[in-house]
């Protein structure tokens, strides 16, 4: 490998360590305080540059000379972006004409065998140790900024890889038995079946609006996480991320996605008033951090699209 190579493959992380905001909106809601830790502000766009990035990073080393990936999401960018920090070529696979799974499950075929070439990886978006790994470093920014521990800790779930990896975090700090309120929205709901049925759990199809929760089933290290942590898996409506996504658009101007959305939907929809009052959450909680996970599938016309496809005005 090239000196140049090297040195960028060896060089301090590829994520931005992100900003931890109090909002004062959704501690109204809440009735706790509220912070958002704003991964949206990624390099990437999302949470994704910390798994991928140093997934990427690490290939380097071993003598990667091309990447490979088959997201055009949130985990392609990232792919894309770690491989130009780098300096090597990435190709992002993706066919054209085809419904949203077939596209995912002959992209990723497809990915698996350009990955067979000299020199080449294929970047997994979520399934991966090192993925995990390098998404741990968000609980490491939550220590240093909060100190002591939240009373919950709020993110959604699509492929599981940042539930893996802030539990591996957690774990890590020593704040294991801090909550975690795992979000999914109906149709992308792998993670909640899985725990519901005890195994995993592929869903025949993903009907969900929240496109970047896609995954038909869920990392197996996710579901082992269950077993390990407090996880509480919920599930919300199409209807009350997208809600969420335009309230967080009200209050903090910020636009993200739906996928988001489901996490912020614990705050504005009252599901979190609605676990402290069953007992599954403390009646009164230190503080609650809600990861907001990032905003790269959508822009303001995709919002109203959104809001129109489900009868919102």
């Amino acid at each position: 490998m090239d000196s140049s190579l090297t040195g960028c493959a060896r060089a301090e992380h590829f994520h931005a360590a992100t900003p931890l905001l109090e909002s004062w909106a959704l501690s109204q809601v809440a009735g706790t305080t509220v912070f958002l830790k704003c991964e949206n502000v990624q390099p990437a766009g999302s949470f994704k540059i910390r798994g991928i990035g140093h997934f990427c990073q690490e290939m380097a080393k071993k003598g990667c000379r091309h990447l490979v990936c088959s997201s055009g999401g949130n985990a392609g960018i990232a792919a894309a972006y770690a491989a130009r920090k780098l300096g090597i070529p990435a190709t992002i696979v993706l066919p054209e004409g085809t419904s949203l799974q077939v596209v995912w499950d002959e992209a990723s075929l497809k990915a698996q065998e350009l990955a067979t070439r000299a020199g080449w990886v294929n970047v997994p978006p979520f399934d991966h140790p090192l993925i995990w790994e390098g998404h741990a470093s968000l609980v490491r920014e939550l220590k240093a900024a909060l100190g002591t521990p939240p009373g919950a800790l709020v993110l959604a779930v699509g492929g599981g890889g940042l539930l893996a990896g802030v539990s591996a975090g957690l774990a890590e700090v020593g704040w294991q038995h801090v909550p975690i309120i795992a979000v999914e929205t109906q149709g992308a709901h792998c993670f909640n079946a899985a725990v519901k049925a005890g195994r995993l759990v592929t869903l025949p199809d993903i009907t969900s609006v929240a496109k970047s929760l896609g995954a038909k089933t869920v990392a197996a290290r996710a579901l082992a996480c269950t077993q390990e942590l407090e996880i509480i898996s919920e599930v919300v409506e199409d209807v009350q991320a997208v809600s969420a996504v335009q309230q967080f658009l009200d209050d903090e101007r910020m636009l993200v996605e739906p996928a988001c959305g489901a996490a912020l939907a614990v705050i504005y929809s009252g599901l979190l008033g609605r676990l402290q009052a069953e007992g599954r959450l403390r009646p009164s909680l230190a503080s609650v951090v809600v990861i907001v996970c990032g905003g790269n599938s959508i822009d303001g016309g995709g919002l109203q699209a959104l809001k129109a496809r489900l009868g919102q005005s």
